[in-house]
């Protein structure tokens, strides 16, 4: 298995920790560069974390475990009405995106009000492309617990809720995690109180994450999602033209590809291995709810009963 890990220090020399990464056979996931500073999100083999661990010491940098790492995140606000989406919402799926994540906004189209609210085929369809999905709540209690729980309905992946009172879980139905002191606030989220709970959110988002891994790693995916992305990014030029941030955006079990689905399926369809497999063999690549995009399902061992 792999571990997901955040390396910050200078730009100087930093391509020694891309260089040794690569030949433990891991992966480099991203990699920012602020004037002199780096942050390189990437996936190391867990035996081999101490080699990392040596080499970021004597470059004088910080190597953290990073859980939330090549994951995609939807944070659902109830509607994009000003009470329902303030700035929580923007703070907590900007927190989520500096731990690793890849984030994105899902303002409901009727999800506002105690009796009315509801959720469309296509809004479900949306976010259970992602991870997780993290719903973002306000300061009733019994909002929270009796009436916004119909959002919840078809969600395959998990739930995290938040909201300002404390609730226990149990009182949600069909939610996996809630997390509280976190309602509609008409200020960045800076108070001591306030980056604890955000610190929760992305302790309990992690741990869902490291459940999951745990999950795969009884039942391996074909090949690991890292691989399959740089072959689609050797073998389909057009992803290098793609101006949206992360072309091609990782998930725990498969990821998405900024493409035209019309234009470019069948060349998705046909990146090749050199074990001599397609990656249609080992996946389901299918049309994305999402602007048209390209959804790569990678299959289980079990289901194709081979690994690359």
């Amino acid at each position: 298995m792999l571990e997901p890990m955040m390396y910050e220090g200078g730009v100087h020399k930093h391509n020694l920790i891309e260089e040794l990464v690569e030949d433990l056979g891991g992966y480099i996931l991203q990699k920012n560069i602020m004037q002199t500073e780096v942050v390189i999100i990437m996936l190391v083999p867990i035996k081999d974390t101490g080699l990392v661990e040596d080499l970021t010491k004597k470059l004088l940098g910080e190597l953290t475990r990073a859980p939330l790492s090549g994951t995609e995140i939807a944070v659902v606000a109830p509607t994009l009405a000003y009470h329902h989406l303030p700035h929580p919402d923007c703070d907590i799926a900007e927190f989520l995106r500096r731990k690793g994540a890849k984030t994105n906004m899902v303002g409901l189209g009727r999800g506002v009000g105690a009796r009315t609210c509801q959720i469309s085929a296509h809004e479900r369809e949306l976010i259970n492309e992602h991870d997780v999905a993290v719903y973002v709540f306000g300061n009733f209690k019994h909002c929270i617990t009796e009436s916004k729980p119909k959002l919840f309905e078809g969600i395959d992946i998990p739930i995290v809720v938040t909201g300002a009172p404390e609730i226990d879980i149990a009182d949600i139905p069909d939610a996996d995690v809630y997390v509280g002191n976190l309602g509609r606030i008409a200020h960045r989220l800076r108070k001591g109180e306030e980056m604890f709970a955000m610190d929760q959110v992305v302790d309990v988002v992690g741990k869902i994450f490291d459940k999951e891994r745990e999950e795969i790693g009884k039942d391996l995916l074909s090949v690991m999602p890292p691989r399959v992305k740089k072959e689609i990014e050797d073998q389909v030029p057009a992803i290098n033209e793609v101006l949206s941030p992360l072309p091609i955006t990782l998930r725990l079990r498969g990821l998405k590809v900024k493409l035209d689905f019309d234009e470019f399926h069948e060349q998705i369809d046909e990146v090749s291995f050199v074990e001599g497999v397609k990656l249609k063999d080992i996946a389901d690549i299918r049309r994305s709810n999402m602007k048209n995009f390209i959804l790569v399902d990678i299959k289980t061992k079990s289901e194709t009963g081979f690994l690359i």
